[in-house]
């Protein structure tokens, strides 16, 4: 009966993050309260995975990471790519790939892939490339990257505790860097000589005129306001016109003299030429209505749209939605986007979707791409902000370029406590996190700004669905039935099969999950035929994180997704061959490195 259970909560688990009833983390908190009033696990047991070792050291390298991230320390590379980036695609991915593959083994990739993002756009923009060549090779050696360390994604700090769990110990931070420096070798001879066949062409480089990329050129008009309008003495917040329709005034024109935001209690007076986002259509109900008068194109006394847009004290930003941001599921209407950032957002894409109507009242999710409007120095501001990311050259002045060298130490500390044992990897991580407050990198107050969240609440949550399935015999009787059905293969054949199951499941679930359900099954296996748990224990891992197939299953495939402007079947055709390429090297190759029996 308890078996049942359980198998009933798995199941359930399963189909809920396949669906996305909820988000992927609200579904483990949900799964963990289930166990709970189950009483497959006692309450001490369910939220044990809140202050488990995995998680405390998994969040206390988002910290680390933004250390990293917010001294300047990884400016450097934008230098060295522009220095030996070279003309060709093969030499600037390897380029790329040799940069930021090994850096991911000690930062945690998405907050590598957030820093290299606008670097590499705006390497892009200077040797006019198209963002879709290098993006997804960005988010690939990242993930290839961060299998050469234990710290170097959640998973494997996952992984490594759920090996103490069963009785195995934790993972040495180098315990599989063989196998990682191997596998990143492969993986990037394959991005550099074979994924240029592959890879889209798709949003072009456009020398910083977002503009053209969004087509705007429909979608942002003048408008005169006649003497007989009904607009005339009102205020834009009184005229309600941009509530009541689809429409943004980004700017007033008003005797030669441009105002730019806040223009909400601008008295309107005839003459008044107003710089509007909308359609074509809803300007006309808006003439018909208000009394206006629609020029034919955007002309700024003959100056081009991107021009217009941008002089003066205005400009233009693309801004990336993090995974960790406040603004997910929300609208722009609910959130109140303009009075809050100062800017108005013209376009938002999502992948190679462009959405540029009805903005107000579409929902955010992780990894869509904003076009934004508004003074520079509200832009400016966005720079620093914990939910959206500038996909542009960072301004130097907002970064304390001035503790690198600090944050660099502290990091390079934190590796060497635990590569020695001189201290566990979470207690040397925790070191650190305190170091870089008290040495200035980072501010107490953005600490947990810093953390993602989700990734937390996720481990926190599956971490009792793992205790449950061991404690109630589930992971037994699967591993009893799985060597009843494939007991006579080969050991290789069973690495492979374990294999490949945990990329198809990565790839509809999340790694953390995956890692969670099928190790201690993996482990099982091994022990009811004799073999060798590390072997298993290792082949799962490095297929949890080699997700490659979709932009949805792993967290920097999703951030590279709107800022190449990807479509879906774009990662298949890319991702596919190199994930088959690592299912035929892994099994192999953990045998001869590790051993079978």
């Amino acid at each position: 009966m308890t078996i049942f259970l359980t198998l009933s909560v798995v199941v359930l688990a399963l189909i809920s993050f396949i669906r996305e009833w909820m988000p992927v983390d609200i579904t483990a908190i949900a799964v963990m309260v289930l166990l709970m009033l189950l009483k497959l696990v006692t309450p001490e047991q369910g939220i044990s995975g809140f202050g488990n070792p995995a998680t405390i050291t998994v969040m206390a390298m988002f910290i680390l990471s933004a250390g990293i991230a917010r001294t300047g320390a990884l400016q450097i590379v934008n230098d060295l790519l522009l220095k030996w980036g070279g003309k060709e695609s093969t030499q600037q991915i390897f380029t790329m790939g040799i940069i930021a593959g090994p850096i991911t083994g000690f930062i945690n990739n998405t907050a590598v892939v957030a820093v290299l993002l606008p670097i590499v756009e705006d390497w892009c923009r200077k040797q006019s490339i198209s963002p879709s060549r290098l993006l997804m090779p960005l988010s690939f050696v990242t993930i290839l990257g961060g299998m050469i360390t234990t710290i170097g994604t959640s998973t494997n700090v996952l992984a490594s505790g759920l090996s103490k769990q069963l009785g195995y110990g934790d993972f040495s931070l180098f315990q599989f860097t063989r196998l990682g420096l191997i596998t990143f070798t492969i993986g990037l001879a394959y991005l550099a000589l074979v994924a240029p066949r592959l890879l889209p062409n798709r949003k072009v480089a456009s020398n910083g005129i977002v503009s053209q990329d969004y087509n705007l050129k429909e979608y942002v008009s003048e408008i005169v306001i006649t003497p007989d309008s009904s607009l005339v003495g009102q205020t834009l917040r009184a005229s309600e016109i941009q509530r009541k329709f689809d429409l943004d005034v980004l700017e007033l024109i008003r005797n030669g003299s441009r105002f730019p935001q806040p223009l909400a209690d601008k008295v309107l007076r005839p003459g008044d030429i107003l710089i509007v986002r909308s359609g074509r259509e809803c300007l006309l109900r808006v003439k018909d209505q208000r009394g206006i008068e629609i020029l034919a194109d955007v002309q700024f006394g003959q100056q081009p749209l991107e021009s217009g847009l941008t002089s003066g004290e205005e400009g233009i930003a693309e801004v990336l939605i993090l995974a960790n941001s406040n603004l997910i599921g929300s609208t722009l209407k609910d959130m109140r986007f303009r009075q809050r950032y100062n800017g108005t957002v013209l376009a938002i894409r999502r992948g190679q979707e462009l959405v540029r109507e009805r903005l107000g009242g579409v929902s955010l999710h992780f990894g869509d791409v904003l076009l934004v409007q508004g003074p520079r120095q509200s832009l400016l501001g966005l720079q620093t902000s914990r939910d959206l990311l500038v996909i542009g050259q960072r301004d130097l002045e907002t970064l304390r370029r001035d503790k690198a060298v600090i944050a660099i130490a502290i990091s390079v500390g934190v590796v060497l406590a635990a590569a020695f044992n001189l201290l566990p990897i979470m207690v040397s991580a925790l070191l650190g996190v305190v170091l870089m407050v008290i040495t200035g990198c980072l501010k107490p107050g953005e600490l947990y700004g810093t953390v993602r969240w989700d990734i937390i609440f996720l481990l926190a949550g599956l971490i009792p669905l793992g205790i449950a399935m061991k404690e109630s015999g589930t992971t037994e009787w699967l591993a009893e039935n799985l060597v009843a059905l494939g007991g006579n293969l080969p050991g290789y054949w069973l690495l492979t099969l374990f294999y490949v199951v945990t990329v198809l499941i990565t790839e509809v679930l999340s790694n953390n999950a995956s890692v969670v359900l099928l190790l201690p099954i993996a482990v099982e296996v091994a022990k009811s035929l004799s073999l060798n748990p590390l072997a298993f224990m290792f082949t799962v891992m490095f297929a949890a994180s080699n997700s490659f197939m979709t932009p949805i299953g792993y967290q920097t495939n999703t951030m590279v997704y709107g800022p190449g402007g990807y479509r879906f079947l774009d990662f298949a055709r890319v991702g596919a061959p190199l994930s088959l390429l690592m299912a035929l090297i892994i099994p192999p190759l953990v045998i001869a490195l590790y051993g079978l029996s």
